[in-house]
């Protein structure tokens, strides 16, 4: 693969992190998600170094003993309503106050008197 760009995308404003995406001349992307920490050390002009060094790190590593996420299914996968509870609810909570219903309000504005006319 060629590369031939990387793209930085923010999460909820970076508050959630950044997804890096490296694009290769053959329309191959490769996806790093990095989520934010509590420190705050994350942001967009460090996010692709950051991710560079992850990409480093998996192609330099052992993967003799990296598990089979398809061995362990989801919670949808798996029924767990407990758990795809539980996801719903830190979601809800991750997209406020965008899932708040619109206000909605009126105003009225008081007119002059008529002794003003000719």
């Amino acid at each position: 693969m060629q590369l031939l760009g990387t793209q930085v995308h923010a999460e909820q404003g970076g508050k959630r992190g950044f997804t890096v995406e490296f694009v290769g001349d053959g329309g191959e992307v490769i996806s790093v998600q990095l989520r934010a920490t509590e420190g705050g050390d994350l942001n967009r002009q460090n996010a692709l170094e950051k991710a560079r060094d992850l990409m480093r790190e998996v192609c330099d590593g052992d993967m003799t003993n990296a598990v089979d996420l398809e061995a362990h299914p989801s919670a949808r996968q798996s029924r767990d309503e407990e758990e795809m509870e539980s996801q719903l609810d830190e979601g809800l909570q991750d997209s406020f106050p965008a899932s708040d219903p619109v206000s909605v309000t009126s105003s009225t504005t008081v007119g002059g008197s008529d002794t003003n006319r000719p």
